[in-house]
C-alpha cells in the first residue's frame, strides 16, 4: 500500500506576512531618515514662525524681545493694523509693485529664452554673462540704477532727450508719479534671467520632431509657438511665475536702498511699512502682525495657484 503525501501548507498568508513587515521596516526606516530633514525645518521654520505670530500677540513698545513677551496676550495690534491707512496703501503698492515687475520680467525671460535657444556663435559664454544681474545684490543694483536714473547726469534721461522724447530731466525716484516705475525697473532687471533659465530648459525638453512636424503642415512661426512652444513650457513658466510673485511680494532691499518708501510713502509697500513699525516705531508686535498678515496673504495665493497649476498639470 501506498501511503497518500501529506498536504504541504499554504505558502501564501506566511509570503504575505513577510511581505508587510518589510513594508513596514521600510516605512520606518524612511522616517527615521527624513527625521533631520523634520528637525531642520522645525528649527528654521518652524520656531521662527512660532516667535513671530507670538509678538504679534503682544502689545505695545519694546527694546527687547524679553520685554516684548512678558506682555498680555491679546490683538490689540492686529486692531491697530487694520485700521492703519498706511497698511492698506501698502498693500496696493505692494500688487502694483509685484504685478508691474512680473510681467515686463516675465515677456523679457520669454523673448532671451527663445533667443538663446537658438545656435549662434558665443552662445555659451552669452548664457553665463546672462546670470550676472540674477546674482548681483539687491543693493548694488539699487545703487546703479540710482545713477542711471540720476536726474541731472543720468544715461536714462540723456537717451530719452537724444530720442526727443523728453526735454526736461525726469527726477525718477523723487517724483511721487515715476518712483514706482523707477523700483520697478531694477527689480525686472534682477528678476527677469530666472524666467530665462526656467523657460530655456523647457524649451530644451521640447522634442525637435514636433517642430520639424509642424514645418511640414506649413505652419507658421506664430502658430509653431502656440500649439508647440507655448504648451510645452506652460507648466514650467507658470511655476516660475508663482515663485517669483512671491518673491517680489516681500521684496525689502531694492525699495529700501532706492527710495525708502518715498517719495510721500509713493514706494511704500509692506516690506517697507514692517521695517518702519519695528525699527523706527519700535513696534515690534505691530510689525509682527503686519508679517502674519503678509504670510496669510501668500498663503491663500499659494492655495488659489497651486489649485490652477495642480489643473495644469494633470
Amino acid at each position: 500500500m501506498t501511503s497518500a503525501a501529506a498536504p504541504s501548507p499554504p505558502a501564501g498568508p506566511p509570503a504575505r506576512r513577510r511581505g508587510s513587515s518589510l513594508k513596514a521596516g521600510e516605512r520606518r526606516l524612511a522616517w527615521l531618515l527624513l527625521l533631520p530633514a523634520f528637525a531642520a525645518v522645525a528649527a528654521l521654520v518652524a520656531w521662527p514662525l512660532y516667535v513671530i505670530v507670538q509678538m504679534s500677540l503682544r502689545p505695545g513698545r519694546a527694546l527687547a524681545l524679553s520685554q516684548l513677551m512678558s506682555q498680555p496676550l491679546g490683538l490689540a495690534n492686529y486692531e491697530r493694523v487694520l485700521n492703519l491707512p498706511a497698511l492698506w496703501a501698502a498693500y496696493g503698492h505692494s500688487a502694483v509693485y509685484t504685478v508691474g515687475s512680473l510681467i515686463p520680467a516675465f515677456a523679457c525671460g520669454l523673448v532671451f529664452a527663445l533667443l538663446f535657444h537658438r545656435a549662434f556663435p558665443a552662445r555659451r559664454w552669452l548664457r553665463s554673462l546672462l546670470l550676472l544681474p540674477w546674482a548681483v545684490p539687491g543693493v548694488v543694483v539699487s545703487i546703479t540704477f540710482l545713477w542711471m536714473l540720476d536726474a541731472s547726469y543720468g544715461v536714462a534721461n540723456a537717451m530719452l532727450r537724444d530720442a526727443g522724447i523728453t526735454r526736461a530731466d525726469i527726477a525718477w525716484f523723487v517724483d511721487a508719479r515715476t518712483a514706482m516705475a523707477a523700483v520697478i525697473a531694477p527689480t525686472v532687471w534682477k528678476s527677469f534671467p530666472f524666467f530665462t533659465i526656467t523657460i530655456l530648459a523647457a524649451l530644451q525638453s521640447i522634442p525637435a520632431s514636433l517642430y520639424e512636424a509642424a514645418r511640414v503642415d506649413g505652419a507658421t512661426a506664430r502658430q509653431q509657438f502656440v500649439h508647440v512652444t507655448w504648451p510645452g513650457i506652460r507648466r514650467p513658466a507658470l511655476l516660475a511665475v508663482l515663485l517669483n510673485a512671491l518673491w517680489t511680494f516681500r521684496e525689502f532691499d531694492i525699495i529700501y536702498a532706492s527710495t525708502r518708501g518715498g517719495p510721500a510713502g509713493a514706494t511704500e509697500t509692506l516690506g517697507i511699512l514692517v521695517y518702519r513699525e519695528a525699527f523706527e516705531s519700535f513696534r515690534f508686535g505691530t510689525a509682527a502682525a503686519i508679517g502674519v498678515l503678509m504670510l496669510a496673504t501668500a498663503a491663500v495665493f499659494v492655495v488659489l495657484a497651486m489649485r490652477f497649476l495642480r489643473e495644469e498639470f494633470r
